[in-house]
């Protein structure tokens, strides 16, 4: 373990030298991060390498969050991480160590570049597909904020925040600006979504003009999507809330070859970690024939990440003329190319044979991407006024609504609300606005009245008990006189 003063700017500038914190990973990430690493040293990179332990080696220590404090410790002193892939649990067990360590350090975007490849022949090759997909990286749905609400109604809260949309906005300008790009599209879901994705779409064209070198435009996903298959020459830099972003980025890699070629870059203030995208692939993991590919890339990403432009730039040509040589290729692409299966190491031993002397002019020519600063205050935006004007009050129980609306006008009496509409999944069903037989056991009852008193919220809460068992709140707001609510699909 290193010093504990260690930092990768009091080495750098001690040494010339970048200290690198490495998680091989899982499965097969060992083998490709060592093909990397091997590569990477060939290359000349001033690189010092800090192995350390994450995943599934973590967990059956008993290690709860797969990752131990000590290796935390580690990747905050040092600010820079080259990750294998690391196994997560499908629908049972602890939370993934990705995104654990992405929220730990504040690792806001997640940049992900998409360029046709020389040598991987897919149904896209010759369009010109070179795009970059931007996503925001710790909030939206990956926040991870869940409730089973009833024993069949699971809830999960989509959080979008004005100060998250103004850094990954930020960010993905600032992407175009260092790599000479000329558009940026925002994508959201912000005709359905009006309040989440809609204010990612309205903090994008507040800031768009900040930068008026750059085009800007937006897509709604599904479109996006659609524009992604049948013209994908067309897209530039896209930046999107979370899950969108996880989803069109993966469809992207689609295009040029697979997740097997796809690198990743985790931008934070503090901390930033490369990664390939693909996962730990057990079925092949020790057998020397994984694809180190994306491993490759997302280096060639931290390398020009730390400044040393030209060094990614040597990889990079010599990985390419690998591939587009197609006679060392491992086993995903060689079936491709019609040639016998090379294994990992050979076909690191490849790559560093075609390695051509560093540039010296490169790193002159790279321009240094300027990460947006976190805001240090919680608080984005002021309205010049705000009223509570009543709550919404979840509540479990069957029956038909035709029962519950009047046991929950009667409950309101004499606490100072009225009862306004309950919702099931979301449509009104009460008043009913159309026949609607099919219900689950959860029911939003929206009240209107003085939910701005917590004792008179208190008092209506324990009459609806006498009713049905609530499990959750919210009030609701107007800003500056408009509803900062949305409304029941067929709510007047």
């Amino acid at each position: 373990m290193p010093d504990s003063t260690l930092t990768a700017t009091s080495l750098s500038s001690r040494t010339g030298r970048v200290p690198v914190v490495v998680l091989p990973g899982d499965g097969i990430g060992p083998e490709v991060v060592r093909a990397t690493r091997r590569i990477v040293d060939a290359a000349g990179a001033r690189i010092d390498w800090h192995e350390a332990e994450a995943g599934a080696a973590s967990f059956a220590k008993g290690v709860a969050i797969g990752v131990s404090q000590e290796v935390l410790d580690l990747v905050a002193r040092i600010g820079v991480v080259l990750k294998g892939p690391l196994e997560t649990p499908v629908g049972f067990g602890g939370k993934s160590v990705n995104v654990t360590l992405r929220n730990l350090f504040e690792m806001f975007g997640n940049v992900r570049p998409v360029k046709e490849i020389p040598g991987i022949a897919t149904p896209f090759s010759g369009r010109g597909v070179d795009m970059i997909v931007v996503r925001e990286n710790v909030e939206d749905l990956y926040a991870g904020i869940e409730h089973m609400q009833t024993p069949g109604v699971a809830q999960s809260l989509k959080l979008v925040t004005q100060k998250g949309c103004d850094r990954i906005i930020r960010l993905a300008f600032e992407v175009a600006k260092s790599e000479g790009r000329k558009r940026v599209t925002v994508v959201t879901k912000a005709n359905i979504m009006k309040l989440s994705e809609g204010l990612m779409k309205r903090r994008f064209e507040a800031i768009a003009p900040e930068y008026p070198g750059i085009a800007a435009d937006h897509l709604i996903v599904d479109n996006a999507a659609h524009q992604m298959v049948i013209r994908p020459e067309k897209l530039d830099v896209l930046v999107t809330t979370n899950l969108f972003g996880d989803i069109l980025s993966d469809l992207a890699a689609g295009l040029v070859g697979g997740l097997g070629v796809a690198p990743s870059a985790n931008i934070g203030e503090r901390v930033s970690m490369f990664e390939a995208v693909h996962g730990s692939a057990p079925d092949i993991a020790g057998k020397n024939i994984a694809n180190p590919t994306a491993m490759l890339l997302a280096a060639t990403m931290m390398l020009r990440h730390v400044g040393q432009a030209a060094e990614a730039q040597a990889v990079e040509r010599a990985l390419f003329a690998v591939l587009k040589a197609g006679k060392t290729l491992t086993g995903d692409l060689a079936g491709r190319a019609g040639v016998k299966p090379s294994s990992t190491s050979a076909f690191a031993d490849a790559v560093i044979a075609a390695l051509d002397p560093v540039s010296p002019d490169v790193a002159a020519k790279a321009t240094a991407l300027a990460v947006p600063k976190v805001d240090p205050s919680p608080v984005a935006g002021t309205p010049k006024s705000r009223q509570v004007v009543g709550i919404d009050v979840f509540v479990e129980g069957v029956g038909p609504a035709e029962k519950l609306g009047p046991a929950m006008e009667a409950a309101a009496q004499g606490t100072g609300f009225t009862l306004k509409m309950i919702s099931n999944r979301g449509a009104q069903v009460y008043p009913a606005t159309a026949p609607l037989e099919d219900v689950v056991d959860h029911w939003r009852c929206r009240v209107l009245g003085p939910a701005q008193d917590d004792a008179k919220v208190a008092a209506l809460l324990a009459k609806v008990s006498a009713v049905r068992p609530w499990m959750h709140l919210e009030k609701l707001q107007d800003f500056d006189g408009a509803p900062a609510y949305s409304k029941a699909q067929g709510e007047a």
